[in-house]
């Protein structure tokens, strides 16, 4: 059946519907009538299913109106004639749909916020849902919590109904109107300085019946990230660039225009290749990108993957104060040099991106060795309050001094600092850990026992800046977070335990999407890298490394005893 045959039957079904009794089965209690709309066929696009909304009916008393009015703001992306029918003049002029999407739960509740008078020609309503989430005009997702109260002002209709006097601007979605119509995304953009490495900006964007899910990525591409990377990441695409066609067959042509530069092949290339394949378009084929008709590059299945993993992989551990490399099935042997050493008084272990230096925290500060047979350890910041190290892509070494509220930045190939680095958000707070994302721009900092932030580096004309910062989670007054790593670009690991036992979960650091990893022992730390896990284990036996298996589901012990705090190169 064709779209314009699907939709006039959809279409017929809802008059048919709204024929056959009151306007309570308009609305049936499964959710809001749809239509599946296109894509479903076009391997550049995804099915989704589009909301037909329907026209208040006079039969209509104040709670079947309010929910008819939510499911013309699901459809009003599409058709906004709709929810323009159920407003008086006065609020047409006045409501602004603009402003974040509020989503809350698909069960919600009207309750009049006044005692109930029928007789009354003005009444206000409240619908009350659970708060699940926002969705910022930039297309960013954040996760709520609480109670999303919403007033209405009724007012009666000439000829019978209800007609809203007064609501709050924005537009309100269920979860599921949210499921339906969007997709989580992921963008790609340049890392700030270097353009040497692509970050990942995840977003929620809405289907489109007139477009390919293909030309909605590449459109918002051409857009600014959302604001959590806002100063910290970069483009190819200079300001004046268009889509002006999307076409498939054996391989994806997409033609464009405006002032693009021949310098810029392989960061624009990269830059869509990654937005398409990473949402399961176009994966597989080669890409040509054209600029007004004529070629421009063409991005080949087998082109060089180094935008992404280009850390060693190499895993390490530490066993009576001595570091050691880890094989996939067991001990490989000590680390040369003074850090392969059997020694006291160092912990919160650190690998730089090639695995040449090690950082460690002591008593009085961090201390650097080279892993090599001269390497020495060497104290090059001094402190007693220090977090644990972390390194940058570039080479740099990375501390926060809790004691004089300072974060810290240490070169060792140019010996200068500690420097100071610009973190005003951080002022004030107990800063206990610091992990920096293996893209060289986020950064997850936990403050205190109980709560982890994402933010950014920045890198304007004043130099490098840690901002942009929001609570990724935080747990219950009495619990504590005990470990947070990298697992990938878009994952933290965060494991915390309280009185009810400990839970590891994968956090998406984009939209805060939470995914718990089964546990079989206690644990102490976790680390992670190209979909590796590893974990210190407490056992009857001591302290054991565990691997978690390919089934996310089960872990293996990889080393049996006198072996802790496992670690992979940055994150």
């Amino acid at each position: 059946m064709t779209r314009t045959r699907r939709l006039a039957a959809a279409l017929a079904i809802v008059a048919a519907v709204a024929l056959a009794g009151s306007g309570c089965t308009v609305i049936p209690v499964t959710g809001p009538l749809t239509v599946q709309e296109t894509g479903s066929g076009d391997p550049l696009s995804k099915p989704f299913q589009r909301m037909i909304a329907i026209p208040p009916r006079p039969t209509w008393g104040p709670d079947e109106t309010i929910r008819g009015l939510q499911a013309a703001m699901a459809a009003y992306a599409d058709d906004p004639s709709i929810l323009a029918k159920y407003l008086t003049p006065e609020a047409r002029a006045a409501w602004n749909p603009s402003g974040p999407v509020a989503v809350i739960e698909d069960e919600y509740e009207i309750v009049p916020s006044t005692p109930r008078d029928d007789a009354a020609q003005a009444q206000t309503f409240t619908l009350k849902g659970r708060w699940v989430a926002k969705i910022e005009e930039d297309d960013s997702y954040t996760p709520t919590a609480g109670v999303s109260p919403r007033t209405f002002q009724l007012v009666k209709a000439e000829g019978g109904g209800y007609r809203v006097s007064g609501l709050e601007d924005g537009l309100l979605l269920t979860n599921a109107d949210v499921t339906r119509a969007y997709r989580a995304t992921n963008l790609y953009y340049l890392t700030g300085k270097t353009q040497d490495r692509l970050v990942v900006d995840r977003v929620r964007l809405r289907l489109k019946p007139t477009q390919t899910y293909a030309q909605t990525i590449l459109e918002r591409l051409l857009k600014s990230p959302s604001h959590a990377l806002k100063g910290a990441v970069t483009t190819s695409f200079p300001p004046g660039t268009k889509i002006e066609s999307i076409r498939s067959d054996e391989r994806v042509v997409i033609n464009l225009s405006g002032p693009l530069s021949l310098s810029a092949e392989d960061t624009l290339s990269a830059q869509i290749r990654y937005s398409l394949n990473k949402n399961e378009i176009a994966k597989g084929r080669v890409i040509e990108i054209q600029v007004d008709g004529e070629p421009y590059t063409v991005d080949r299945p087998s082109a060089d993957d180094h935008w992404l993993d280009d850390t060693s992989d190499t895993a390490y551990y530490v066993s009576k104060g001595a570091v050691h490399y880890m094989g996939q099935d067991g001990p490989a042997g000590a680390v040369p040099g003074a850090a392969g050493e059997q020694r006291t008084g160092y912990s919160g272990f650190a690998v730089s991106r090639d695995g040449a230096l090690i950082a460690a925290r002591t008593s009085t500060g961090i201390s650097v060795a080279g892993l090599t047979q001269e390497g020495r350890w060497q104290e090059v910041i001094q402190g007693t309050r220090l977090t644990p190290p972390t390194w940058h892509r570039d080479g740099s070494l990375w501390t926060y001094d809790s004691q004089n509220g300072v974060l810290l930045r240490y070169d060792p190939i140019t010996g200068r600092g500690p420097d100071r680095v610009a973190a005003p958000k951080l002022s004030g707070l107990d800063v206990t850990k610091l992990r920096i994302a293996r893209d060289g721009v986020r950064v997850a900092v936990m403050t205190g026992e109980n709560t982890v932030h994402i933010g950014a580096l920045t890198g304007g004309s004043a130099g490098t800046m840690l901002g942009a910062f929001q609570v990724l989670t935080t747990t219950e007054v009495g619990n504590k977070i005990t470990s947070v790593a990298w697992e990938d670009d878009e994952h933290v690991l965060v494991l915390a335990e309280g009185k009810a036992g400990q839970t590891l979960n994968e956090i998406n650091v984009g939209d805060g999407e939470v995914v718990g990893v089964p546990l079989k022992d206690p644990l102490e730390s976790v680390t992670a890298l190209g979909g590796r896990v590893l974990a210190e284990a407490m056992t009857d036996q001591g302290a054991k490394i565990e691997e978690l298996d390919q089934d996310r589901q089960t872990w293996t012990v990889k080393i049996e005893s006198d072996a802790g705090s496992p670690l992979f190169p940055l994150g």
